[in-house]
This record gives C-alpha cells, sequence and structure tokens, in this order.
C-alpha cells in the first residue's frame, strides 16, 4: 500500500496529477487491466461454503475468479478522467448496500444490478492555479487498502476496509497546497450511494501529506447515512479516518490506520473506534511477507425507547489476524499464501449446518493476481 497504490482514490490521484503534469510527463492516455482469482480452505467446513464478514476472499472450497477489471484513465489539455469496469463475485459483494428503488413512470429501476459493473467512472478540470474538480463515483479514499488486490500487502481486506465505505458519487475539489500537503474537500450521496437513501448530503475534508519516507492522510467524513424514515432518524454521523506509512528502511514498510465515529440518534449515541497494524518485509527483490493484526469496536445507541441498529457487525467487536507471502516474479503478476484468524464477540461465521452460530473461523487462501497499465508509446508495467 505505497503512495502509488492508494492514488487511485481522490486526493491522492490528484495530487500524483498535479505533480506530474508540472513535470510534463503525464501519459496522455493510460489503459490498464487486472484479474483476481484464488482458492481457499475454511477450517470451520461452512455448509454454504461462505467465508462470512469478509472483504472479499469468501468462498470455501472453491476455485474462485472473484473480480475481472478494465479501465482507462485519461489527462489531455487538463480534461482528465477514469473509467473501470468489473465483473465477479466481489462487486457482488460490495453493492449490496447500493440503495434500490424500483421503475416509476417514465424513469426505470435502480439498485446494485444497475451498478455493480462500474468500479469508477469520473471526469475532471484542471485549473491553471493547479485546482482539480472532478464529479462521478469514486472509490472511498478511507483507509489504506484499495480495490485491486495487487496494490494491497495483504490478499484479504482488514475488517476496517470490509466496515467502511466502499465508494461515493459527487464532486470533489483538491488543491496541492504546497509540494508536501494537498487539500480535499467534497460533496457526496453518502456512504455507498450512487443513488442517495435520504434527502440530505455528505461532506468530506480530506488532507494529504507526503515526504520522503513518510506519508499520511487524515479525512473529516459527516452526513445523515441513515436511510429516510428510519428509526433512528435523521441523524448526523461523524467519521474520522486517518492512516499513515513509514518506510524504515529499504526493505521494511510500516502502516498504521485508525478510524473512529459517533452518530447522535433518537437512541442516544452510537459510537464505534477501530484500528489495524501492518508491516511488511521485502525479504528478497520478488518475495515479501506481510503482516497485520487489526480490531473493530462499536457501541449501539440504547434507552428506553429500544436499541439503534448497528451500523458494522452482529456483535460489539471483531478482531482478526493475518499473515501473507507474497512472490512477484514480474510486476504484472503475483502469487499469495495466507492465513487468516476471524473473532468476534458475536456469532458472525457459518458453521457445518450453513447457519451463523461461530464466533471464529480460519482459512488459508492461494491466490493469484495479474494485470498492466499501458501507455501509448510507454510500454507496460
Amino acid at each position: 500500500m505505497q503512495a502509488a497504490a492508494k492514488s487511485v482514490a481522490l486526493a491522492a490521484a490528484l495530487v500524483a496529477t498535479a505533480a506530474q503534469a508540472e513535470e510534463g510527463d503525464k501519459p496522455e492516455l493510460t489503459l490498464s487491466s487486472y484479474a483476481e482469482a484464488f482458492y481457499q480452505w475454511n477450517f470451520a467446513r461452512p455448509g454454504n461454503n461462505v467465508t462470512n464478514g469478509r472483504g472479499f476472499d469468501n468462498r470455501h472450497n472453491t476455485f474462485t475468479l472473484s473480480n475481472v477489471a478494465l479501465g482507462a484513465s485519461w489527462d489531455k489539455s487538463n480534461v482528465l478522467g477514469t473509467v473501470i469496469f468489473q465483473a465477479g463475485h466481489t462487486p457482488e459483494s460490495y453493492y449490496l448496500a447500493e440503495p434500490s428503488t424500483p421503475a416509476a413512470g417514465t424513469v426505470g429501476a435502480t439498485g446494485a444490478p444497475v451498478w455493480k459493473y462500474v468500479q469508477e467512472a469520473d471526469v475532471g478540470y484542471r485549473f491553471p492555479n493547479k485546482l482539480i474538480v472532478k464529479a462521478g463515483l469514486f472509490p472511498s479514499p478511507c483507509g489504506p487498502e484499495t480495490f485491486a488486490i495487487r496494490n494491497n500487502w495483504n490478499w484479504s481486506r482488514s475488517n476496517l476496509f470490509f466496515g467502511l465505505p466502499f465508494y461515493h458519487a459527487g464532486i470533489t475539489a483538491a488543491y496541492p497546497v504546497t509540494s508536501r500537503w494537498t487539500i480535499a474537500l467534497a460533496g457526496f450521496n453518502g456512504w455507498n450511494n450512487i443513488v442517495d437513501n435520504n434527502d440530505a448530503k455528505s461532506l468530506m475534508v480530506q488532507v494529504n501529506y507526503e515526504y520522503e519516507k513518510l506519508s499520511a492522510q487524515l479525512i473529516y467524513f459527516g452526513g445523515i447515512e441513515r436511510a429516510a424514515g428510519a428509526a433512528e432518524g435523521p441523524a448526523w454521523r461523524n467519521m474520522f479516518d486517518t492512516f499513515a506509512t513509514y518506510r524504515a528502511t529499504e526493505k521494511v514498510t510500516l502502516l498504521a490506520h485508525a478510524s473512529a465515529g459517533f452518530e447522535p440518534n433518537r437512541f442516544g449515541t452510537s459510537t464505534w473506534a477501530a484500528s489495524a497494524l501492518y508491516a511488511r518485509w521485502r525479504v528478497v527483490n520478488p518475495l515479501y511477507l506481510s503482516a497485520r493484526v487489526d480490531g473493530f469496536l462499536e457501541h449501539a445507541a440504547r434507552n428506553a425507547n429500544g436499541t439503534a441498529a448497528r451500523l458494522f457487525w452482529p456483535g460489539s467487536w471483531v478482531t482478526s489476524g493475518t499473515a501473507t507471502v507474497t512472490y512477484k516474479p514480474h510486476d504484472s503478476i503475483g502469487f499469495t499464501l495466507e492465513y487468516r484468524h476471524d473473532q468476534a464477540e458475536a456469532a458472525t461465521y457459518f458453521d457445518a449446518l450453513a447457519a451463523l452460530t461461530r464466533r471464529s473461523q480460519d482459512t488459508i487462501t492461494l491466490g493469484l493476481t495479474a494485470g498492466f497499465d499501458w501507455s501509448p508509446g510507454a510500454g507496460r508495467r
């Protein structure tokens, strides 16, 4: 999860775009593609072959083509854009929260079936003062992990990635204040809303810093996220999200991610706090060892009138530990072997009878990801 990996998401991409444009070496057109496939064994042997609560290595004892993506990005005459299409098990999972409404009058229906094949679609313009304004569908900038596994340290995503929003639809504006600092402002429909589920809009403020061995990001995201008519009322949710990457040596990189938030609603105040710690060691040039531990604590508001619906998990906490070996003989391909243990406060995982009775699960995953980025006249990388 280097700065380049996160550059597909919002402000980091805008920082890179501004810097490269100033240097005059930004390709006008870049084509990209990747595919992700894995085999996983879940020691709980779930009866429905589902590894629950993951994002998105979620199939037991099945050779799975989880995602296939094809995209293009362009930067010509200060006009910018990105379009990425996708298909597979992964988009089926992360579009589950997309609001769905039936057809009415002369307007067709909307929901996950309409949008799941689109991972990202945005257009924008770079003004002479380097301000970049973009509109469309964006991957969420929260946290260091990305949709493309080849840009992550681990095959599975953390509980933070799975619990926090995946994507946003709206408009963003980013400005590189200095060579180290960039600030971005955005207005979105909300968490995982291409079509809004209420009448309110969400706001985001993002600050990025990058210098030598350290890169960091801080986000405030606020808005009414529950659907119109929810028992909790039109509650304003506040989220604070930050992560920092430190390149300790030429071979060792460390990363920390933290998220916390609160939502005052009709039942009181729902809160959460979550964190993840990562480490990556480049043993030799094509071989990497990575480790991650994460935990997610949630409190659902409660009073005499009842309890607010939980925001993330069936119980008050989940945690996981992950160890990953990655072999990359070429920049375009990677082989992964990963062990992961999940633990939860409440019954969260499937048992042999396909019932949600288990509080833990252990998996071993063998994965293969391949992809390329190509610009006319620049060759493949």
